[in-house]
C-alpha cells in the first residue's frame, strides 16, 4: 500500500473555520459589518442617505457572492482557490458597481473600496485555512484504493472494530473512502452502512481520484462510470445561449482588435492573415475552424503520416512566427473563432477540436475516443488548462481522461473555473497550451 499504518487519533480534526456557515458569518461580518462601522465613526452619515441605500445592499451581495463562488469551486480538481480569490472578488465587486452605474443610483466609493479590501483579506485567510484544515480520510485497505497517494489527513485503516468504535462514540469526524466495488468482508459492508447511517460521507475511491487528478478513468462506456453518456442537457441550451449572446455583445471589441492584429501578421511574414482548417466537431461533424496564421506557411504532403505530423504543435517549433509565438503565449490567435462560437461550430469552453488527420488516428488506436464529441468543442478547455502539447497517444490518453472529466461535470461552476484557470495560465506566460 502506497499509505503508512499509523495510529488513527494522529489525523487532524477540521477547523471549525472551514465550515461553510462559519465561513459565511466570517465574511459578513468582517467584509461588511466592520468596514461599516469604520466608516459610519468617521463619517457619521445618515442613515437615511440614498448612499448608503444603494451603496450597503451593493457590497452585501457582492461580498455573499465572493464566499458562494469560491465555496463552489472548491468542489471541482485543481481548483486551487488561493489563485482565484483576487479574480472572483474583483469580479463580484465590479458586477455591484456596474448596477449601480447602470441604474444612476448614488454611491460611496470609499465604502465600496474599503469593503472591497476587506472582504478580499477575509476571502484570503478563510481560503488559506480551508486549504490547511480539510477534513481526514479514514481509507479503508482492500481494492484499488493503492491509486490514491499519501497526503496529510489521508489514513489506511483495517481495522473494522477501532473505526466501528469511533463512529459509535462520535469521535470519527471526516468522511471513509473505500473500493466499494471491491468485495470487502461483511463487517466492512456493514460499516459502511452504519457510517452512511450516521451521517458520515462514505465515498468511493475513484470520486476522490478523480477531484485530485481531475481526470476520469475509463474502463468502459457505461453509466456506472460516467452516470450517464449524455451530458447535462438543460446546461448546454444554456451555455449555448450564453454563447450567442456573449459573442453578439463582444462583436465590437473583438472587431478593432482582430483587424490591428490582422495587420501586425501581414507585417511580420508572408502569407494568408488566417488559418483555416477542417476539425472534428459536436457530434463528430466535420467543421472548419478559423484562426489567426501563427506559422509560416508549408506544403504538405497527402500522405496521412505527414498530414498528422503536421497537425501536432510541439513547444519551441521552429515553424511559429515571431508573431505567431507571442498570440499563442496571449491566446490572441484563436480570437477569429468567435465566428465558429456564433454558428454554433464550436463554444467558449469545452474539448479543443482536433484536427481530421488526428482524430481519425486516435479513434483507431483509442477506444472511447469519440465520446469527447459529445460537447461542443471549446476555445480553451479543461485539458489545455491542466496539460501540455500532445505530441503522443500517451498524451491523448491522459487528454482524454481530463476531457471525460469535463463531460461529466460539466456545469457553469466548471466552466468559470476554466475561465480563471485560463487567465492564470496567459498572465503566468503558459498560454500556447
Amino acid at each position: 500500500m502506497l499509505m503508512q499504518h499509523a495510529g488513527l487519533d494522529a489525523v487532524r480534526e477540521s477547523h471549525p473555520l472551514t465550515r461553510q456557515s462559519v465561513q459565511l458569518a466570517c465574511y459578513v461580518l468582517f467584509g461588511v459589518i466592520v468596514p461599516l462601522l469604520i466608516w459610519f465613526a468617521a463619517r457619521a452619515p445618515s442613515l437615511t442617505s440614498p448612499i448608503l441605500q444603494s451603496s450597503v445592499p451593493a457590497v452585501i451581495i457582492a461580498c455573499i457572492a465572493s464566499w458562494y463562488i469560491l465555496a463552489k469551486l472548491r468542489l471541482y480538481a485543481k481548483a486551487r482557490r488561493l489563485s482565484y480569490v483576487l479574480p472572483v472578488n474583483f469580479l463580484t465587486f465590479t458586477i455591484a458597481m456596474a448596477a449601480i452605474f447602470v441604474s444612476r443610483t448614488p454611491y460611496t466609493i470609499s465604502l465600496i473600496g474599503s469593503c472591497f479590501v476587506a472582504t478580499l483579506v477575509t476571502s484570503y485567510v478563510l481560503t488559506a485555512l480551508t486549504r490547511l484544515g480539510s477534513k481526514p480520510q479514514y481509507v479503508v485497505a482492500g481494492g484499488r484504493v493503492s491509486e490514491l497517494k499519501p497526503r496529510p489527513g489521508r489514513q489506511l485503516v483495517d481495522n473494522a472494530e477501532t473505526v466501528t468504535a469511533m463512529i459509535e462514540q462520535g469521535e470519527l469526524h471526516g468522511s471513509l473512502v473505500g473500493d466499494l466495488h471491491y468485495d470487502h468482508e461483511d463487517h466492512w459492508e456493514r460499516l459502511f452502512a452504519k457510517a452512511a447511517l450516521c451521517g458520515i460521507p462514505v465515498y468511493h475511491y475513484r470520486q476522490i481520484l478523480e477531484l485530485e487528478t481531475g481526470q476520469v478513468r475509463i474502463d468502459h462506456l457505461s453509466e456506472n462510470t460516467l452516470g450517464s453518456l449524455i451530458p447535462n442537457l438543460p446546461y448546454m441550451a444554456l451555455k449555448r445561449a450564453v454563447d450567442i449572446v456573449s459573442v453578439l455583445v463582444l462583436s465590437p471589441l473583438l472587431l478593432v482588435l482582430m483587424l490591428a492584429i490582422a495587420a501586425v501578421i501581414r507585417l511580420d511574414s508572408k502569407g494568408s492573415v488566417l488559418f483555416i482548417q477542417e476539425r472534428m466537431g459536436f457530434r463528430g461533424e466535420v467543421f472548419r475552424m478559423v484562426k489567426f496564421r501563427t506559422m509560416r506557411e508549408r506544403k504538405v504532403e497527402e500522405d496521412e503520416l505527414a498530414k498528422r505530423e503536421d497537425s501536432m504543435t510541439r513547444d519551441e517549433d521552429d515553424r511559429i512566427t515571431r508573431v505567431g509565438r507571442f498570440l499563442r503565449k496571449v491566446r490572441l490567435d484563436e480570437l477569429p473563432q468567435a465566428w465558429n462560437i456564433l454558428k454554433g461550430d464550436m463554444s467558449w469552453i469545452g474539448p479543443r477540436p482536433e484536427a481530421i488527420s488526428l482524430s481519425e488516428w486516435y479513434e483507431k488506436e483509442i477506444p472511447f475516443y469519440s465520446y469527447r464529441h459529445i460537447v461542443r468543442p471549446g476555445l480553451t478547455g479543461w485539458a489545455q488548462v491542466n496539460q501540455g502539447h500532445v505530441t503522443d497517444l500517451g498524451d491523448v490518453n491522459a487528454k482524454l481522461r481530463y476531457d471525460f472529466y469535463y463531460v461529466k461535470n460539466i456545469s457553469h461552476w466548471l466552466d468559470m473555473l476554466i475561465a480563471l484557470k485560463t487567465i492564470r495560465v496567459v498572465l503566468g506566460g503558459l498560454g500556447a497550451k
